[in-house]
């Protein structure tokens, strides 16, 4: 009978002869590490208990659950220790951030339950819809009084708007300016008017006229498919009565955003690359592999983890709402010209492919590197730890 390769017939034997001080000295060595492992516990969850504590008085004084700076200077400190104690920096860091994740989320779930400012009333307009849903939960959740407001509700918007703190904004790009219209004359005039669009500078002259009040424009970075908001970005413009906006802006603090002040016109000009851009190239890769017939199972199995990554963010996009996306592609007429110069763009490459330019090919190649600078090897060592993770994780 043929052996497989790397294996041998009497192996389980020369296993079954091993010295019996060599097998007690194994067995003590593996009760070693079990009972390390168990104060490992132990310790974790005496750490937990102090960021409870901790929780605590940042909750008794409405501090935010994410202090940036405090959490690097630990992880340079762990890293430090570590290549003191021979152990791989990388390992203790990676470690020690999902420790550290795992204690901004309990921080953050018990200051969920606190809100900036009791007993306010808050009215989602568009709260049946996925994004309305998801802050109308967050809002409740943390005491306030919810009141929703959808396409059906309009015959009762007097009395829904009656004595709210805050009007929410969830509803389409292409209605928010109608929305605010209809909705004005039935605001409170101390009452905060925001919205959660992905664009800022037309929403935020909409809310402007519409309504003589505060009004604030925020841009969550996320979706409503998202856990927790432990460390997701939020952009806000300012519009009007900032000190009236504040109780707002802390309670995004609390539940754990990152927020980001912009002007609206700065903000509607980087995300017209960071979305739109973004959004609009991946509807054209993908459609030309449709168009072509791409064999994708095929395909994918001849994928190395990197180029599957990518293919599954592609896949990512065309699993979600097209309404959604075509609302931030077509958003305004920047936009759409900005999306013709990346055509225009491709046209000019098309020439290199016709000349055979391999040349020109690393000449421009050589340029954007140069452009990207040290980003590039930031990119390298973030792609590397996905790459991993994904891998593991299959």
């Amino acid at each position: 009978m043929n052996t497989p390769r790397g294996s041998s017939g009497n192996s389980a034997g020369r296993r079954g002869r091993v010295p019996p001080e060599t097998q007690e000295l194994l067995e003590a060595h593996r009760r070693r590490v079990d009972d390390i492992d168990r104060r490992l516990v132990e310790l974790l969850a005496e750490r937990q208990a102090a960021v409870e504590q901790i929780a605590e008085l940042k909750r008794k004084h409405n501090l935010p659950a994410y202090h940036p700076a405090r959490e690097e200077n630990l992880l340079s400190q762990r890293r430090r220790q570590a290549q003191a104690a021979g152990m791989d920096p990388d390992f203790v860091d990676e470690l020690f951030r999902c420790i550290l994740r795992q204690s901004r989320v309990r921080q953050t779930a018990g200051l969920t339950l606190k809100s900036s400012r009791p007993g306010a009333r808050v009215l989602v307009v568009g709260g049946k819809g996925a994004m309305g849903e998801y802050f109308a939960r967050w809002f409740a959740n943390s005491g306030y009084t919810v009141r929703i407001l959808d396409r059906d509700d309009w015959e009762r918007a007097a009395e829904l708007c009656a004595d709210i703190d805050l009007a929410l904004l969830c509803v389409p790009i292409d209605v928010t300016a109608s929305v605010c219209r209809r909705l004005g004359p039935f605001l409170p005039s101390r009452c905060v008017l925001a919205d959660v669009t992905s664009i800022k500078e037309e929403p935020l002259r909409a809310m402007l006229e519409a309504h003589r009040g505060p009004v604030l424009g925020l841009h969550p970075l996320f979706g409503p498919g998202t856990s927790t908001m432990d460390k997701q970005i939020i952009v806000y413009a300012p519009g009007r009565a900032p000190r009236e906006t504040e109780w707002l802006l802390d309670q995004l603090d609390a539940w754990g955003g990152i927020l980001l002040e912009s002007d609206a016109a700065e903000h509607d000009e980087i995300m017209s690359v960071v979305q739109a851009l973004r959004h609009f190239a991946t509807f054209v890769f993908g459609r030309f592999l449709c168009r072509k017939g791409i064999d994708l199972p095929r395909a994918l199995e001849f994928s190395s983890p990197i180029y599957r990554l990518e293919m599954g963010m592609v896949g990512r996009f065309f699993a979600q709402d097209p309404h959604l996306y075509a609302e931030i592609v077509f958003s305004s007429a920047r936009r759409r010209q900005l999306l013709r110069d990346f055509v225009l763009s491709s046209q000019e490459i098309k020439e290199m492919l016709e000349e055979d330019g391999r040349e020109r090919f690393v000449e421009e190649f050589r340029a954007v590197a140069a452009w990207f600078g040290p980003f590039s090897e930031q990119a390298m060592r973030e792609s590397a730890f996905l790459i991993d993770r994904y891998i593991e994780r299959f």
